[in-house]
């Protein structure tokens, strides 16, 4: 099977960072809003390079999405950045009514998602956002695995026209996929090829899910590994067809299992061909403190829970 490596680790959120610095210099029209966390999110050579197209607007999320569903107006490509906590649930009206209704071309891009927030907690971690997001009419949303992938998409929904919700992360994570990638919304990439299992992974479980087909493999177990970036639209004909093939699924995410990929790839198998699925995603719960490995580790969310659940799926076959 083919075997990934990388040669360093690095946040997603520094993907989306230095992508925005580079639109910055290549399209006057895309400004950058802040809720106050300008470091976190990496907005610091935006902000530098472009005083005139960067808003500050202080701990004041729903107001930030008025104001950037506002600047689209006058043909402006608004990038918002905060927590994902803070990108959804608390402006969820305001996204709604005034970018998703009014079919705005703003770009809500969320670090900080998941449970590998770690150390911050339940309050500022987010585990639903991804359900929140893909219920609104209209909205694509992104979940990206590593920093070149990151980047990639960040410059790639400048082109889109329309609300898109970009989802990353805080922590250092292998940086595996190609630099200067061409990120297709809506394509699913096959990273191994198998026969005997589909791993449908998003996010920081991508990574997971390779060393997982690793570790399988040795068993004598095949599986087929794709990574899901766009959870909508999502690649039905993609899964439908490895699924044709390996007559089973695991789910990867880092997100609760109520609303997330693992429930929209149950809602494509009951709608076409019903099949054996399980999840690797948390369950009815908040997150609590911890690093992101301890964290990964006690909500099952790792290469060790993954094998675990392509063991459980293959007898159900």
């Amino acid at each position: 099977m083919k075997k990934y490596t990388y040669t360093e680790k690095k946040d997603t959120r520094s993907g989306f960072g230095d992508a925005l610095t580079e639109l910055g210099r290549k399209n006057k029209n895309v400004v950058a809003l802040c809720a106050d966390l300008i470091g976190s999110l990496k907005m610091g050579d935006f902000k530098k390079e472009n005083p005139e197209r960067f808003f500050q607007v202080g701990i004041a999320e729903a107001n930030m999405m008025g104001i950037a569903a506002g600047l689209t107006i006058g043909g402006k490509i608004p990038f918002t950045g905060t927590f994902a906590n803070f990108s959804t649930a608390r402006v969820y009206d305001q996204i709604r009514q005034s970018i998703a209704y009014s079919e705005k071309n703003v770009k809500i891009c969320a670090s900080h998602s998941g449970l590998t927030l770690g150390e911050d907690g339940a309050t500022h971690q987010t585990l639903e956002d991804i359900g929140l997001m893909k219920m609104l009419p209209g909205m694509v949303v992104i979940n990206t695995c590593d920093y070149n992938q990151t980047y990639a998409a960040t410059l790639a929904i400048a082109d889109y026209v329309g609300p898109v919700y970009l989802r990353f992360g805080r922590p250092k994570v292998p940086n595996f996929t190609p630099k200067n990638q061409k990120f297709e919304i809506g394509k699913a990439i096959k990273l191994t090829e198998g026969k005997d299992v589909t791993i449908l992974a998003t996010g920081h479980l991508v990574w997971e899910a390779l060393q997982a087909a690793e570790q399988l493999f040795e068993k004598g177990i095949e599986a087929e590994v794709i990574n899901i970036h766009t959870i909508k639209p999502l690649d039905t004909k993609a899964i439908l067809d490895s699924v044709a093939k390996t007559k089973c699924v695991v789910t990867c995410e880092e997100h609760s299992y109520l609303g997330g990929l693992g429930e929209s790839v149950a809602r494509v198998l009951t709608l076409n061909n019903p099949l054996p699925q399980e999840f690797i995603a948390t369950k009815d719960t908040f997150g609590e403190s911890g690093t992101p490995e301890q964290l990964l580790e006690k909500y099952e969310l790792n290469d060790k829970a993954i094998v675990k659940a392509v063991e459980k799926v293959l007898k159900r076959k």
